[in-house]
C-alpha cells in the first residue's frame, strides 16, 4: 500500500513538473499559407531592443540587446536568464551591442562571439570580443578585433561559415571611402579564425578581407549549400541582399543596387563588380537574415527570411534551386507589429523574430505595450485568433502621395510629419515645406548635406510625377495648406 502510494505521489510530482515546462505562450494571431497554417506567439517581451538572436544546439535561444545584456532562453519554459552585461558598450542610436554568433558545436566549444561599439579614449571603436560560457555565465573575454566605429554605419552582424569560419559583416563607420581602401577593415566581410587569427586560404593570407564594397550590412545568413547571403542598407535608394563571393568587389560607394547608370557600369567594367540578387527601391530597411530549409514549413523550404524596420515587415524570399537567384518575394506583418530587428530558425522549424520598438527611431504608434518582444511562429492545426495572409510584394507598391510619401519620407520625418526632435525635422507647420515651391522641389531632388547632424539623401531618381505628389501631399496634410506642386514644376527645376 505504501509502495502505490509513494508511486503516485511520484506521478503527481511529475504531471506537475511536465505541466510547468510546458508553459503555454500568449497567441497573437495566425498565418495562413498555401496549406500550412501557422500561429504567431510571444516568447519574451519587455526587452531593451533584442538586436541579435542566435539558436545553439543546447536548445537555448540566445539573445543579444542593444544596452549591452546578453540572455538566453529555454524554449520549453520561456524561460530568460541573464548571462553577461558588458558595461563598456556605448549606445547611441544605431550603436551599442549589435551581432552575435554561437558556436555552431555549442557543446564541445561554448564560445559566444558579440560585436560592439566602444569609447577608447576620444575614439569611438567597434570591437569583436570572444566569451566563454560555464556556470550559467560568460567569462574569459577575448579581444580578437577592433575596428573603427560610429554612432552610424557600424554594420553588424556575425556568423560561422560552412567550413567553420567566422564570417564579420562591418559598415562603412559612415566613411563611404573605407568600402574601398583595402587598408580598411571597415565596409566588408572579414573571415576569422575562431582564435582571432586570420585563415591562410583568406583572399590576401595577411588580411582579414574575404569581400569588399559594402555601406551598412546589417543581415547575414549562410544557407544548408555554404552559401553566403547579406542584406544591406542602402541610403535613399537601393537596398540590397547579396550573395558573398571570395574576393568579390559589390560596388559602394560607386555603385547602388544594379548597375543600371553610366558611371556605375563604367565602375564595374574597371572592377569586376558583382550585382546584388534582390534590391528595393524605395527603400525597406533591411535587417536580420536568416535561411530556411526546414520541411516544417513547405511553403518557406529553401528560403530567406529577412526583417525589415522601414517596411516593418517579415519578407520570404524564395531561392532558386542553386539558392543564386531569388524566384519570388511575400510579405508578413507590415505596419502591424512594428519595426523588426532580426530573425532566426531552430532546429524543429519554429521561426523567431524580435521587435525593435524602442529603438532610436520608432513609428507612430509605438512601442506598443510589453515592447520589445521575440514571437514565435510555428505550425499549428488550430486556428483560434485572427488569420493573416501574405501579400506578393509586386502588390505592395505605392500607388499615391500618401503612399510615396510613407515609403520614401515616412520612416524619418514620420506619418504624422512630426519627425523626430533632434534628428528629422517636423513637417507639420515647416516654413520649407509651406515655403516657396522652388526652395522646397531643391531640397527633395539635391538633398541637404550641411554638416553631419543635418543630412538628407537626394531623390532626384524620382519621377517627377512621383515628386510632385509627395510634395503635394506634404502641402496639404497635418494642418499645411499650401498650393500644390505639379510635375511641370519639378522638370523645370531639375
Amino acid at each position: 500500500m505504501k509502495n502505490l502510494l509513494l508511486i503516485f505521489s511520484l506521478a503527481i510530482i511529475l504531471l506537475s513538473c511536465k505541466q510547468q515546462a510546458q508553459k503555454s505562450l500568449e497567441l497573437l494571431d495566425h498565418i495562413a499559407l498555401a496549406k500550412s497554417t501557422l500561429k504567431v506567439e510571444v516568447l519574451a517581451q519587455d526587452l531593451d531592443v533584442p538586436w541579435d538572436l542566435a539558436y545553439a544546439d543546447d536548445g537555448f535561444l540566445w539573445v543579444a540587446e542593444q544596452g549591452g545584456t546578453v540572455s538566453r532562453i529555454e524554449l520549453s519554459t520561456g524561460e530568460r536568464k541573464q548571462v553577461l552585461k558588458i558595461e563598456e558598450v556605448w549606445r547611441q542610436r544605431t550603436s551599442g551591442l549589435l551581432g552575435m554568433a554561437v558556436h555552431p558545436n555549442f557543446k564541445r566549444n561554448p564560445y559566444v562571439f558579440v560585436n560592439y561599439t566602444a569609447k577608447r579614449d576620444s575614439l569611438m571603436v567597434s570591437r569583436l570580443v570572444r566569451y566563454t560560457f560555464k556556470n550559467d555565465s560568460l567569462y574569459d573575454a577575448q579581444l580578437l578585433l577592433e575596428i573603427d566605429g560610429n554612432t552610424a554605419h557600424n554594420g553588424s552582424r556575425i556568423a560561422f561559415s560552412a567550413n567553420g569560419k567566422l564570417l564579420w559583416a562591418t559598415g562603412d563607420a559612415h566613411h563611404f571611402e573605407n568600402a574601398q581602401n583595402d587598408k580598411s577593415l571597415n565596409g566588408k566581410i572579414l573571415r576569422l579564425n575562431t582564435d582571432g587569427s586570420i585563415p591562410q586560404d583568406n583572399p590576401n593570407p595577411k588580411s582579414y578581407v574575404w569581400a569588399k564594397g559594402f555601406r551598412n550590412i546589417q543581415g547575414l545568413a549562410v544557407s544548408n549549400k555554404g552559401l553566403v547571403y547579406t542584406s544591406e542598407h542602402g541610403d535613399a535608394i537601393e537596398d540590397e541582399v547579396n550573395l558573398i563571393d571570395k574576393a568579390a568587389n559589390y560596388g559602394w560607394p560607386f555603385i547602388e543596387g544594379k548597375h543600371d547608370l553610366a558611371n556605375e557600369k563604367a565602375f564595374a567594367i574597371a572592377n569586376n563588380t558583382t550585382e546584388p540578387i534582390r534590391s528595393w527601391t524605395p527603400v525597406i530597411a533591411p535587417s536580420g537574415l536568416t535561411y530556411y530549409g526546414g520541411k516544417v514549413i513547405p511553403e518557406w523550404q529553401n528560403s530567406l527570411l529577412l526583417t525589415t524596420l522601414k517596411a516593418r515587415s517579415l519578407r520570404v524570399l524564395k531561392l532558386n534551386d542553386d539558392g543564386k537567384s531569388i524566384e519570388s518575394e511575400e510579405i508578413f506583418f507590415a505596419n502591424y507589429y512594428g519595426r523588426l530587428r532580426d530573425v532566426c530558425v531552430d532546429n524543429n522549424g519554429a521561426v523567431y523574430i524580435s521587435t525593435s520598438n524602442k529603438d532610436w527611431n520608432p513609428s507612430p504608434g509605438f512601442p506598443l505595450a510589453a515592447d520589445d518582444k521575440i514571437l514565435r511562429i510555428s505550425l499549428t492545426q488550430k486556428v483560434t485568433q485572427k488569420v493573416l495572409r501574405g501579400v506578393k510584394a509586386e502588390n505592395a507598391l505605392p500607388k499615391n502621395g500618401q503612399q510615396l510619401y510613407q515609403v520614401y519620407c515616412g520612416s524619418c520625418h514620420k506619418e504624422d510629419g512630426k519627425g523626430v526632435s533632434g534628428v528629422f525635422p517636423a513637417l507639420a507647420g515647416s516654413a520649407k515645406v509651406n515655403g516657396t515651391p522652388n526652395s522646397l522641389i531643391q531640397i527633395l531632388l539635391k538633398g541637404i548635406n550641411q554638416n553631419p547632424s543635418q543630412q538628407m539623401p537626394a531623390f532626384n531618381f524620382l519621377k517627377d510625377q512621383e515628386a510632385a505628389q509627395i510634395l503635394t501631399y506634404m502641402r496639404k496634410s497635418w494642418g499645411n495648406n499650401s498650393a500644390e506642386i505639379d510635375a511641370n514644376q519639378i522638370k523645370l527645376n531639375r
